[in-house]
C-alpha cells in the first residue's frame, strides 16, 4: 500500500472557506511551461471547457485573472498566475521531506494494523533525490525503508545512539574536505562500514541566465546579491562554510546567509521564484528548475551501518538493490549523479 500526502490550499472568505482544486495549479504549471490550454487540460485529464471554467472561476474568486488569451498566441500566465505557480513550487519543496516522512510513518502504521508481512529497515538520513528510488525498489523486494530526514551529522549521531539501523550522509571528495573530517570522525566508530549510494555534483545555483553575473563565492558578497542557505548541521551547510573559509570569504558579508531551507529543491524553487539570487545545491535540482549552475565539487553520499550487520539479510538486500541495473538506470537520469559504484563497501575512514 502506497500513501501520498499532498498540501491543499484553502481560501478563507468572510462567509465561507473554499478549497483550491488541485487541477487549477496543474493547469497553471503546465501553461507556465509553455503548453497551450488545450494541451494543459489533456495533461490534467479534464476537458478544455472544464479547464477554462476552472481558471475563470478562480480568477473571479481572487479578483484578478490567472491567465490571458490572445488571438493567434498561446495562453500565458498573468503575474497572479505566476505567483501561484512559484508559491506552489516553494511550498511543495519545503514540505517534501516532511510529507515523505509522514507518508512512510502512515504506511507503517497501516501495515501494522493490517498485519502486513515483511521486514523493515530504519534510516536516518540527509535528504537526497536518490532515496525515493531506493525506497521504491526495496519495497518491490519486500523490504520497507522507513526514513527520518535530518542533517548528516544528526543522522550519524542517531545511528551511534541506536535510534536507527543505518544512516545516510554525504562528504566532499578531494583534499579540501579534510577540513570537515573532525566533525565526522568521532561519529564513525571503527566497527562502522560505509555503503556508497551515489556520487553527486554540487555548485552554485543562480537564476536562469545568471543576471547577477555570479562566477564564484566572492561574488556572493556583492551588494544586491541575495543568498539562500541550507540549515545548520546539514552536510551542504558544513561544506559551504568550509568553502568560504578556504576562499577567505566572511559569511557576515553575504546577504541571506542566515536564511535557511532544508532541501536542495526548496533552495532552487526560491531562486526560480526570484526570492533569492543564488544558493549552494545539487546540479539535478538546478536543472529541474531551469537554473544556471556553476559546478564546485563532487561528493559521495554514503549509508553508514554497523559492521556486524553487514552480512545480514536486510543489508544484503540493500546492497544488491544499490548494485542493481534498475537503480543505476534510474539514477543516471538525474543530472550530476553517478551510480556506477553504488553498493561498494568501504571502511568508515574519513581523510585526516
Amino acid at each position: 500500500m502506497k500513501m501520498k500526502l499532498l498540501p491543499l490550499w484553502r481560501c478563507d472568505q468572510e462567509d465561507c472557506a473554499i478549497t483550491l482544486e488541485p487541477n487549477v495549479l496543474t493547469l497553471l504549471t503546465a501553461i507556465g511551461r509553455g503548453l497551450s490550454l488545450q494541451t494543459a487540460a489533456q495533461e490534467a485529464g479534464i476537458s478544455y471547457r472544464h479547464a477554462w471554467g476552472l481558471l475563470g472561476r478562480w480568477g473571479e474568486i481572487f479578483g484578478h485573472p490567472l491567465v490571458t488569451m490572445r488571438r493567434g498566441r498561446k495562453t500565458s500566465l498573468t503575474p497572479l498566475g505566476e505567483a501561484l505557480v512559484h508559491g506552489d513550487h516553494i511550498i511543495r519543496e519545503r514540505l517534501a521531506p516532511v510529507l515523505e516522512e509522514a507518508e512512510i510513518e502512515l504506511e507503517h502504521r497501516l501495515r501494522t494494523v493490517l498485519a502486513a508481512k515483511g521486514c523493515e529497515l530504519r534510516l536516518c538520513a540527509s535528504h537526497d533525490l536518490a532515496l525515493g528510488n531506493l525506497r521504491a525498489l526495496l519495497s518491490q523486494r519486500g523490504l520497507r525503508l522507513t526514513v527520518r530526514f535530518c542533517g548528516s551529522l544528526e543522522a550519524l549521531r542517531r545511528l551511534k545512539a541506536g535510534e536507527c539501523d543505518i544512516a545516510g550522509f554525504h562528504f566532499p571528495e578531494g583534499e579540501w574536505g579534510r577540513s570537515l573530517a573532525r566533525r565526522y570522525r568521532n561519529l564513525l566508530a571503527g566497527e562502522t562500514r560505509l555503503l556508497l549510494v551515489v556520487r553527486r555534483r554540487q555548485g552554485l545555483m543562480t537564476a536562469a541566465g545568471n543576471p547577477k553575473r555570479i562566477r564564484d563565492l566572492s561574488d556572493l558578497a556583492r551588494p544586491g546579491v541575495r543568498f539562500i542557505n541550507r540549515q545548520a548541521g546539514s552536510g551542504t551547510r558544513l561544506a559551504f562554510d568550509a568553502l568560504l573559509g578556504q576562499a577567505g570569504c566572511n559569511p557576515e558579508t553575504i546577504e541571506g546567509y542566515e536564511d535557511e531551507e532544508h532541501t536542495h529543491s526548496a533552495v532552487a524553487a526560491l531562486i526560480a521564484s526570484g526570492a533569492a539570487d543564488a544558493g549552494l545545491g545539487l546540479e539535478a535540482a538546478a536543472r529541474r528548475f531551469r537554473l544556471n549552475f556553476i559546478p564546485l565539487y563532487w561528493e559521495r553520499y554514503h549509508i553508514a551501518l554497523p559492521q556486524q550487520e553487514l552480512n545480514g539479510k536486510k543489508m544484503e538486500t540493500l546492497r544488491s538493490t544499490l548494485k542493481s541495473k534498475a537503480f543505476r538506470e534510474q539514477i543516471t537520469a538525474l543530472t550530476g549523479y553517478d551510480a556506477r559504484n553504488a553498493g561498494s563497501i568501504m571502511p568508515a575512514a574519513i581523510p585526516s
